[in-house]
C-alpha cells in the first residue's frame, strides 16, 4: 500500500508539474523529437579566406521543425556558418545537405527561396512595402496577389501598410517587412543572424515573439545566431556552441 500511495504522489507531482508548464513549449519539444527526417545537415563544413579559418569541419544535423540556436563568443564564427547554409559564401570543405540532399544541386535561386534569411539590419528596396513583399515570387517569374500581400502584412502585425514608403518605417517595422518579405517565398529553414540586436528591448521583444509563433505555426526549421543566451534559451529547442570557428558544444 506504501507503495502504492507513494506512487500516486508522485504521479501527481508530475501532473502538477506539466500542469505549470506553457502548454506550447512542451508540444514543440515533442514534436521535435518525433520527427526523425533531417531538414539540414552540415557535414565538415569548412570556410577558410585567405590564412584565416573561419569555419573549421561543422558537423551538425537539425530535424524538421527544430529551432537550433548558434552561440559564441564575437569572431567565433557564428554568422559565417550561417552564411554558408545557403551559399551566401561558399564553403573551402565539406558540405550541406538538405532535406539529404546535396545543396549544391540547387540552383542558387531554388536553394535561398528554400533557406530564406534574416539579417541584422533590414535591408529592403527603394519603394513600397507591397513591392518589397512580392520581390521573391517576382523573381521567379511568380505573381502575388495583393490580397496575398494584404494577409502576409496583418500576419506580422503590419496591416494596411501596402502603399507605404519603406523610408518612413520604424527599425522595428522595417525588420519585421524583411520578415514578411522572407515568409512570401514559403521558406523550408528560416535562418536568422541576430534578428534582433539592431533594435531596442520593446521591439526586438516583439520581433523575437513574432519569429518564434510563426515559425510554431509553419512548423518551420530554424537556425538563429545570437549572442544573448536568454534569448538562445527562450527560443531554441539546442545551443550550438562555436569557438574559433570549431564545435565547442551541443546541448
Amino acid at each position: 500500500m506504501k507503495n502504492v500511495a507513494h506512487a500516486r504522489l508522485m504521479s501527481s507531482r508530475g501532473a502538477i508539474r506539466d500542469a505549470e508548464l506553457p502548454a506550447e513549449e512542451p508540444q514543440r519539444f515533442v514534436e521535435a523529437r518525433r520527427t526523425s527526417a533531417l531538414a539540414l545537415e552540415t557535414k565538415n563544413l569548412s570556410r577558410v579566406a585567405g590564412e584565416k579559418v573561419l569555419v573549421s569541419n561543422v558537423s551538425v544535423h537539425v530535424h524538421k521543425g527544430e529551432v537550433l540556436a548558434v552561440v559564441g563568443p564575437s569572431g567565433a564564427g557564428k554568422s559565417s556558418f550561417l552564411r554558408l547554409l545557403n551559399r551566401l559564401d561558399e564553403p573551402t570543405g565539406g558540405t550541406v545537405l538538405l532535406e539529404g540532399r546535396d545543396y549544391r544541386g540547387f540552383a542558387p535561386t531554388e536553394l535561398r527561396r528554400r533557406v530564406g534569411m534574416l539579417m541584422q539590419m533590414a535591408y529592403l528596396f527603394p519603394g513600397t512595402v507591397s513591392n518589397n513583399v512580392a520581390f521573391g515570387p517576382l523573381q521567379r517569374n511568380e505573381m502575388i496577389s495583393r490580397e496575398q500581400i494584404g494577409a502576409l502584412l496583418e500576419r506580422i502585425g503590419l496591416g494596411g501598410y501596402e502603399d507605404r514608403d519603406v523610408s518612413t518605417l520604424s527599425g522595428g517595422e522595417a525588420q519585421r517587412i524583411s520578415l514578411a518579405r522572407t515568409l512570401a517565398n514559403s521558406p523550408d529553414v528560416l535562418l536568422l543572424d541576430e534578428p534582433t540586436s539592431a533594435l531596442d528591448e520593446i521591439s526586438a521583444r516583439g520581433i523575437e515573439e513574432l519569429i518564434l509563433s510563426i515559425i510554431r505555426e509553419r512548423k518551420m526549421t530554424c537556425v538563429i545566431v545570437t549572442h544573448n543566451m536568454q534569448q538562445a534559451a527562450r527560443i531554441a529547442d539546442r545551443k550550438m556552441h562555436l569557438e574559433a570557428g570549431k564545435i565547442i558544444a551541443i546541448n
